[in-house]
């Protein structure tokens, strides 16, 4: 499913991008940092403008490095004082692969200590959260990678017109020939950022409770939390009581029964198989990999609503500037405790 993002929010990400260029000076090449790169303790990763702002805004002042190879929309990493880099890979799969692909294997940086968080706006199932909820993930699942036969032509039987790639029914576990289809994010990194913000406060506003008082159950009905739960990629932005159902079942399949879907996006598992390919090579160290979202609209429909309601007119459901800056208040305490305490960071995760 999307990123979330308005069309017309197009011009928004190009003003963010002339702003994250015209706010901060250019990094000339001696300063990299030696041979090996600039050190960078957390790399940032968000996938188009407002949410890369949202960090810009909050943590300057910033350097930008430009690398050969980003998103020609986004063509710098801004880096601060505190060795905290943002980048932004531009938003779909084929972007998200691409621009951290170049991120990691540009001579620039030293990422082999780094810690990278995925940090953007998604869809969220109102049986987990809400608009403005964050929810850090254990799972990655590729919502795409499936065998699709018309709705209106599926077999008798059958609850959904999605099956595994070389599976006989929807419920068969399919092999996973395409080595990309789930990815287990580290445990102890997920429940170290999830202990670290799940007091905080997250951002909420009048339009927001408006749409979630139509839901009549919770937790889609009451305010924002920092939650856990898994999250879904896929390029198609889509909305359905039956679609978030197959959701729902998918990421239980492909999980082994262990992931709990609540977060649908378009880039995550192209992130993460970008980054496997860097460690492959001791580039990163796929340990240190954290994915917080923050839900900016609905899933499916409340009751009595189509789901074409849903979709079309999801900017009215009022999340996506509350889950903007939810990202911020979800993800900067573990941001924070990394660098304040890089001597227990540094050689991993720290056990507490």
């Amino acid at each position: 499913m999307l990123t979330r993002t308005l069309g017309a929010l197009s011009v928004i990400a190009l003003a963010a991008c002339a702003a994250f260029t015209s706010a901060t000076a250019n990094a000339d090449d001696n300063d990299d940092g030696g041979s090996r790169g600039r050190p960078v303790k957390v790399m940032i990763i968000s996938m188009f403008g407002p949410e890369g702002q949202v960090w810009l805004d909050k943590l300057g002042p910033w350097r930008d490095i430009p690398v050969d190879g980003l998103s020609p929309d986004y063509p710098a990493v801004h880096c601060n004082r505190q060795d905290v880099c943002v980048m932004t890979t531009g938003m779909g799969h084929t972007n998200a692969a691409a621009s951290i692909m170049a991120l990691t294997f540009s001579p620039r940086f030293d990422l082999r200590h780094t810690y990278f968080m995925v940090a953007g706006i998604a869809g969220i199932d109102p049986q987990q959260g809400t608009v403005g909820s964050a929810a850090w993930a254990k799972y990655l699942v590729d919502f795409g990678i499936q065998w699709e036969i018309d709705g209106r032509e599926i077999p008798a039987g059958w609850n959904t017109g999605y099956l595994g790639i070389n599976t006989k029914s929807p419920a068969e576990k399919p092999p996973l020939d395409y080595r990309t289809e789930v990815f287990q994010l580290n445990t102890q990194l997920a429940d170290t950022a999830f202990a670290l913000s799940r007091n905080v406060v997250l951002s909420d506003n009048a339009q927001a409770q408006a749409a979630r008082a139509k839901y009549s159950y919770a937790p889609a009905n009451r305010p924002p939390t920092v939650i856990q739960c898994d999250t879904l990629a896929g390029d198609t932005w889509w909305s359905g009581t039956l679609l978030g159902q197959r959701a729902r079942d998918w990421i239980k399949i492909l999980t082994d029964g262990k992931g709990v879907y609540c977060t649908t996006q378009q880039e995550d598992n192209a992130t993460y198989e970008a980054l496997k390919r860097a460690a492959a090579v001791h580039k990163v160290d796929l340990n240190r990999v954290a994915v917080v979202r923050a839900g900016s609209d609905f899933d499916r429909p409340y009751d009595g609503q189509t789901s074409a309601d849903n979709l079309l007119n999801y900017a009215a459901q009022g999340g996506f500037t509350i889950a903007l800056e939810n990202l911020y208040r979800s993800g900067n305490p573990l941001v924070q405790d990394i660098v304040t305490h890089w001597g227990e960071w540094r050689d991993g995760v720290p056990k507490r």
